[in-house]
């Protein structure tokens, strides 16, 4: 890959890993912000509007899906980039500078839910507007390999989040961090967001958008009614969205809090544990992409449901009994491989299954809907199994998900060899003129 494709992935992810830094900071230091914006003397409501505020985030993505996806069509994919990360930028603004409840009241919660209905606006759009740039920016032969920088940032955004975090606890007190410490994330997240913006600014457009010349009508472009036409390949981003983003979010998002309160091992450890095994994870995403695009999208996705589908109750069930940061790390990273599958090209083929008038959409939308659903939901589904007293049940719920996604899986053709600018597009058949099938069985 020249010169050219790897700034095109750099501008592509970069923005990526400042979008989930702003996410993953807003979920880990909750803690020490949650008592400045409601009175004092009332943890029970605390609780409540701090996990309402963050439930609003979940909510918006389906929304922010729709919206930047309906950009991204019809604007192009420059516009909806810069669109999101400015969004991102706002919304940690806003939370660096909220003010506390002895200042302003509910004022000061209610600017943070603001901030967090854009950040769910942001992070909903995002996802789909990074998957068709890297996808469509990238010669075909590579396109598994520039997608999967997707999940690296992604990655790499939490593990800067974790390891700010691990600095902060360390350097502060925990009075400071709960009296001022807690917004020095939101002001770097700001200003990362507001340097990801200068260069997107003057990022070029895809080749792939300014040529397309699929069916879709210009008036139709990201429209409901275009995604409608296509509601096959929508169904089917759900679908094998479905199985992926459970797994995804239980062996990170939700790994760290299992490892600490099922486990029983010491926070420190739990928090090393997760900060060590996803930067392995990330490292893996390239050579995992790489592999597709050799090899093929589905014997990897096929691999990550066979392992999720069989693997996730035994190595729930060990980690539950590790007692140690090595075998919790073992297990763990044994996880994230599994996931690898998964994680590495969901973006690209999401992506080759839609026409270019209505691919930002068709890749947003689904997905969104899908991750609020499995993806968002995983951790209060765990911690609901674990207070019902039969947490092991959550280790069949996420089996359960990989084998609804593996029969879509072993179902859908194959898509690595899919030329994007034909993608939909009417071809004359024998007899008469069809379109050209997507990606599906």
């Amino acid at each position: 890959m020249g010169r050219e494709h790897w700034k095109k992935i750099w501008v592509g992810s970069a923005g990526n890993m400042v979008e989930w830094f702003d996410w993953f900071v807003y979920a880990s230091f909750a803690t020490y912000f949650a008592g400045a914006f409601f009175p004092e003397g009332n943890d029970t409501a605390k609780l409540m509007n701090t996990a309402g505020i963050f439930a609003v985030g979940f909510f918006m993505r389906p929304v922010g899906g729709w919206l930047l996806g309906r950009v991204g069509d019809r604007k192009g994919r420059k516009a909806a980039l810069t669109l999101t990360v400015t969004l991102m930028s706002a919304s940690a603004l806003l939370i660096a500078v909220a003010p506390t409840y002895s200042v302003a009241g509910y004022g000061g919660a209610a600017v943070l839910l603001i901030a967090r209905l854009l950040q769910g606006l942001s992070v909903g759009g995002e996802y789909a507007a990074s998957a068709t740039y890297l996808t469509e920016a990238s010669a075909p032969q590579h396109r598994g390999f520039a997608s999967s920088f997707q999940y690296v940032s992604m990655t790499a955004g939490q593990i800067l989040g974790l390891g700010l975090q691990i600095i902060l606890q360390r350097t502060m007190s925990d009075d400071t961090l709960h009296s001022w410490g807690w917004r020095i994330p939101f002001i770097i997240g700001a200003l990362g967001a507001a340097v990801v913006f200068y260069l997107r600014r003057n990022m070029l457009e895809t080749e792939v958008y300014e040529e397309s010349a699929d069916d879709t009508p210009a008036h139709e472009k990201g429209t409901m009614k275009a995604l409608w036409s296509h509601r096959r390949e929508a169904f089917l981003v759900m679908a094998l969205t479905m199985g992926g983003t459970v797994a995804y979010y239980t062996y990170t998002t939700y790994l760290t809090k299992y490892l600490s309160n099922s486990a029983g091992l010491p926070k420190e450890t739990a928090t090393l544990v997760s900060f060590c095994a996803l930067i392995v994870f990330a490292c893996l995403q390239p050579l995992a992409g790489r592999l597709s695009d050799r090899v093929g999208r589905r014997p990897l996705l096929i691999t990550f449901a066979i392992g999720s589908t069989f693997l996730t109750v035994p190595i729930m069930t060990l980690l539950q009994h590790a007692g140690s940061f090595w075998p919790a790390f073992g297990l763990s990273l044994l996880a994230l491989v599994v996931i690898t599958g998964y994680t590495s090209i969901n973006a690209c083929v999401k992506a080759e299954l839609f026409p270019t008038g209505v691919r930002a959409l068709g890749v947003a939308l689904p997905y969104a809907i899908a991750n609020a659903l499995f993806g968002g939901t995983a951790e209060y589904v765990a911690l609901w199994f674990k207070d019902s007293g039969i947490e092991s049940g959550f280790y069949w719920y996420v089996a359960g998900c990989a084998a609804v996604s593996l029969i879509v899986y072993l179902a859908m053709r194959e898509t690595r060899d899919i030329d994007l600018n034909r993608v939909g597009r009417r071809e004359p058949a024998p007899g008469r003129p069809e379109r050209e099938t997507t990606p599906l069985s």
